[in-house]
């Protein structure tokens, strides 16, 4: 095979590469997005996009890679001789794929979860139908929810290690329970902006004369900039019954409320931060707070 026929050969694979893994990179995008619309319970498609998505759009994004890395091979496609600029060529495709790769993991491991968010918030509180009936259910409050969980429930609920929605049908009195961690994606960073945030390691701080937990310490660190920060959240030892003699309208919930944050400056004690997912929790903890803790 002379040099002429290799390079003939070489540039009709390129343009079938170039086609094929384009064509594949759309693919797996409709794949994807088949899958999520074929899933009609809205907790199944919430948990398979938090969990799936970034990783297939990654997996997209590779694909589409390797197509751009065929068509820098088709740069200068009439020159007739095998030399250094062959082994260039293939040098900078590979520089080229890499860095589009690289670039937009980038996004997606740090930007995107700001996007993501919000549509696994759109699944989590779209209204559920009452599977039996196909009546409306309604989603209940912080306060109203916990008539209805276990006390391990009410206890990963207190440290936000898990968070659970309830829905009732208010004709019916079915419930619908659903589990969601406490923090769905990772937190904003404040120092870099990005929600990379995340929990490395938590302590209890305080406890009462009986030696259960009041007062639980975590530890954040970004995976983006390592910027660290820790959180202080009360526990609560409120019980089921406690909630069922609260009067007085239920609170609504604000779906558009993504967390909250108190600092308290005390003179004796210095400045303590608080966060909370919900207002309710928010309110919770400033009706029972202890200035002297």
């Amino acid at each position: 095979m002379t040099e002429i026929d290799f390079l003939n050969l070489w540039h009709q694979a390129m343009m079938i590469g170039l086609i094929v893994f384009v064509a594949l990179s759309l693919i797996t995008f409709l794949i994807y997005n088949i899958r999520v619309a074929s899933i009609s319970d809205y907790k199944i498609k919430h948990d398979f996009i938090n969990a799936s998505e970034i990783k297939w759009l990654k997996r997209v994004v590779l694909i589409f890679g390797i197509g751009i890395a065929c068509l820098i091979n088709l740069y200068d496609s009439d020159i007739n001789e095998v030399g250094v600029w062959f082994g260039v060529r293939i040098f900078i495709s590979i520089a080229g794929a890499t860095m589009i790769y690289y670039s937009a993991s980038l996004i997606l491991e740090y930007y995107y979860p700001t996007r993501l968010s919000r549509k696994l918030r759109k699944w989590r509180y779209m209204p559920r139908l009452n599977p039996k009936n196909g009546a409306k259910m309604r989603l209940l409050t912080e306060v109203e929810e916990d008539v209805h969980l276990d006390e391990g429930m009410k206890a990963e609920e207190n440290i936000f290690s898990i968070d659970y929605d309830v829905w009732i049908d208010d004709q019916t009195k079915e419930v619908k329970i659903e589990k969601y961690q406490g923090h769905l994606l990772a937190l904003e960073c404040h120092n870099c902006g990005f929600y990379t945030m995340r929990v490395k390691r938590e302590e209890i701080m305080e406890r009462n004369e009986a030696g259960e937990p009041t007062m639980l310490l975590k530890h954040y660190e970004c995976s983006y900039c390592k910027n660290v920060r820790a959180t202080q959240f009360p526990i609560s030892r409120k019980q089921a019954d406690d909630y069922r003699k609260e009067k007085g309208p239920a609170k609504r919930v604000h779906k558009d409320i993504e967390g909250v944050k108190i600092e308290i400056l005390n003179a004796i004690t210095g400045r303590h931060s608080y966060e909370f997912q919900t207002l309710d929790q928010a309110q919770k903890f400033l009706e029972e707070y202890d200035s002297k803790s």
